[in-house]
């Protein structure tokens, strides 16, 4: 979630044919503006309007995908009294052994369940993400695209109709498989921007996750609020689902109406399965963590490039555990409801968004370093101050200094990263950096989940809070 919010999580499958056409964009853009002479060589180079088409699909896409976020724990509550289909009653007499071995309580089933949901989702984005990226180097961008957003439409009409658990988890699959489209826009603001205006392209996809972050949830929790009046107990979620499902059918006709393909036949690679190889040593864990795909550069940056992938994962498998369980610590502990839930994402959100637009994308090259670091310890105490939080304030005030530090983390650690590789390998280097955080948050959610299931809330924020210094520590002893 929080790699959403700053920058998504998942694999960007960008051939060199596209990044030699951004590079040769740059080349054309620069005599354009040596030829040009005068005012018109003053004047900044302008994004295509694809980029545009791009924010509002994003901006759509997320605001149904955020919708269910603080009605998770409420859903799963509501499963296991109302699933006719018994999938449940059996998995909870599965981990039934485990439970009474710990001492845990009944109640926090929901949340091993979730945690267990939440990983499933990441690890089917994962996989499909650069296989959906490599179909597109062939089949090019927005057919595939469209596949992708029909998927995400079908999960959500999935979910409206999910009386029981069984369809709920096949609208979670589907929706998991289908939710390449991330990586898909980023490779479409690759095709169509130049290296001087990529920056405003992806300040742009930022907003749209910003935004995402900050409305849907509060249309979600609004929502249910008004359906709880309405249907007097009975299947709540129907109206926020049914929301989602139109969003979604919204982002499919402006892909299909408005997008216009942004990879030409002639640059799209001519074998399908030269496609598809380059995608599948992203699903490779040893070569994602070694970065063997990228090739003939000097051994310092190859060891640079393992060093941070290390650090990004290490971070975000820890932070997105601890994330993810959020919503069940509000729901459990502090019992939140929806609308409070949503609240705090509306906080949080608009702190983000804050940063993003006014400090985190003007910050000077020699100074990402610096950032990543601070961004990096103040999650710490963060998380700490939740663990330890008996009341809302302390609550907010740990949610707070999450927000200041999400903002900065993943952009500043993209942006580190960047600098590394050839000027053909640089979509390749990013596509493996995405894929450390995919795979961090397929399994972090279920790990932390565990540890909130086995030994409490308090244990688990303040332990994760604590691991968490060694990615800062280990990026500020890092040279590079």
């Amino acid at each position: 979630m929080a790699e959403l919010r700053s920058r998504p999580n998942a694999t960007t499958t960008t051939t060199n044919t596209t990044t030699d056409s951004s590079n040769n964009n740059q080349k054309l853009g620069k005599e354009g503006t040596k030829n040009g002479g005068g005012s018109r060589g003053d004047q900044p180079e302008k994004s295509d309007p694809m980029i545009y088409i791009i924010f509002v699909s994003l901006l759509f896409d997320l605001l149904a995908f955020t919708i269910i976020l603080p009605l998770l724990p409420s859903l799963l509550e509501y499963y296991r009294q109302n699933d006719a289909s018994g999938l449940y009653a059996v998995l909870t007499d599965r981990v039934r052994w485990f439970q009474q071995l710990l001492g845990a309580p009944e109640r926090y089933i929901s949340v091993l369940f979730g945690g267990f949901l939440g990983s499933m989702f990441s690890f089917l984005q994962f996989v499909a993400s650069p296989i959906v990226g490599g179909l597109s180097d062939y089949y090019g961008r927005k057919p595939v695209l469209l596949v992708c957003a029909s998927g995400i439409a079908m999960s959500y009409l999935l979910w409206a109709c999910s009386s029981n658990f069984a369809l709920f988890v096949l609208a979670r699959f589907v929706g998991g498989i289908s939710k390449g489209n991330i990586s898909l826009c980023m490779s479409v603001i690759t095709d169509v921007s130049s290296v001087k205006t990529r920056g405003r392209g992806m300040a742009l996809v930022g907003v749209a996750f910003s935004l995402g972050f900050i409305v849907g949830p509060m249309i979600g929790a609004m929502f249910a609020i008004f359906s709880d009046k309405s249907a007097s107990g009975g299947a709540w979620f129907v109206l926020p689902s049914l929301l989602a499902f139109g969003l979604a059918v919204g982002d499919l006709l402006v892909l299909a109406c408005c997008l216009k393909e942004t990879l030409p036949k002639a640059k799209r690679v001519k074998e399908i399965s030269s496609a598809l190889s380059y995608g599948l040593q992203l699903l490779n864990f040893s070569a994602i963590f070694r970065f063997a795909a990228i090739k003939n550069v000097p051994k310092k940056d190859i060891e640079a490039l393992r060093s941070i992938g290390l650090i990004y994962f290490l971070y975000l498998f820890l932070y997105s555990g601890l994330e993810f369980t959020v919503t069940f610590l509000m729901y459990h502990k502090f019992g939140y409801t929806s609308m409070d839930q949503a609240k705090m994402f509306l906080t949080t959100g608009v702190i983000m968004t804050l940063l993003q637009g006014s400090v985190v994308r003007r910050l000077p090259e020699a100074k990402i370093k610096g950032y990543a670091i601070f961004s990096l310890y103040l999650i710490v105490p963060a998380f700490v101050l939740v663990g330890l939080a008996e009341g809302s304030r302390m609550l907010y005030a740990g949610m707070t200094l999450f927000a200041i530090s999400t903002a900065f983390a993943v952009t500043c650690l993209t942006t580190l990263v960047s600098k590394y590789g050839n000027d053909d390998q640089k979509g390749s280097v990013l596509g493996i950096f995405r894929s450390l955080g995919a795979l961090a948050r397929a399994l972090g959610p279920f790990v932390g989940c565990i540890a909130f299931w086995c030994v409490g809330s308090k244990i688990t924020y303040i332990a994760g809070g604590l691991l968490l210094i060694y990615p800062a520590l280990a990026l500020q002893r890092l040279r590079i």
